[in-house]
């Protein structure tokens, strides 16, 4: 593939497209719990929203992770809970029913994780109704328009804030990972669709610009180790009665069926 990175890539993944086995999916699904615990996002959530957790000293709080994969950082989170002596509600959102089951899957050792199968710019949930809502290397499978749907229909569930990480478009990730990936990662969607991952992802002014078109008018852009964007946006909101989920977020296997 060419690499260009003077504009965001508008190929589409393997994952996009649905050309895989099961069996390539669910090694997939493997591959990127690694990566993600080694390489990716669980670093930034521990140094953005978990920062934030105990800065304010909150002893509970909500977490919804919209695009969740197997639920890395939804178990981050709730180790990172265990750890702090607080208590945490903590849902992820998934539209493949492979990924939801995963989540499910993954996370028998906690009971405060639920799996939620769902459209994600169409969430069954209330206004507000979480405290944080997170997102990691989900936007830079959507188009720029519907980055900008998506960040309104997050911003919508959340009382907090937004916090979406995903790639920083640059040269030297994305040789990294061509030529090292290749060695160490066996799975030919991990191989291939991270690559491209970064050649659709987003350099921070663009990123930035789509918070703004989502009214989204606070945002701040962080950069993370390594190559990682992360695009923080406190919400507005009055405070009302406890966050409850509502019905719709069972927490029962067949939510995610």
């Amino acid at each position: 593939m060419e690499a260009n990175f003077s504009r965001r890539s508008q190929q589409q993944e393997h994952l996009d497209k649905g050309d895989y086995t099961k069996e390539e999916f669910e090694q997939c699904l493997i591959e990127l719990q690694w990566v993600n615990r080694w390489l990716g996002d669980a670093r930034t959530l521990r140094h953005t929203v978990l920062q934030q957790i105990r800065r304010r000293d909150k002893r509970h709080f909500y977490i919804l992770d919209v695009g969740a994969g197997s639920g890395e950082l939804l178990r981050v989170a709730a180790q990172w809970a265990a750890r702090t002596q607080k208590t945490a509600l903590l849902a992820g959102v998934e539209l493949n029913p492979a990924s939801a089951r995963a989540i499910l899957k993954s996370s028998k050792l906690f009971p405060e994780i639920v799996a939620v199968r769902a459209d994600a710019f169409r969430l069954p949930f209330a206004d507000k109704q979480f405290d944080y809502t997170i997102s990691s290397l989900f936007t830079h499978h959507f188009s720029d328009d519907l980055v900008v749907a998506l960040l309104k229909e997050m911003t919508r569930v959340t009382r907090w804030e937004l916090c979406v990480m995903d790639l920083h478009r640059h040269p030297i990730p994305y040789y990294f990972y061509i030529t090292v990936g290749r060695v160490l990662l066996k799975n030919r969607l991990t191989r291939e669709d991270g690559a491209l991952s970064i050649l659709r992802s987003f350099k921070p002014d663009e990123l930035l610009a789509l918070a703004r078109r989502a009214g989204l008018q606070q945002a701040r852009l962080e950069r993370h180790f390594p190559y990682r964007l992360a695009l923080r946006a406190p919400i507005e909101y009055r405070k009302n009665s406890e966050t409850e989920l509502p019905d719709e977020a069972g927490t029962s296997a067949d939510k995610a069926a």
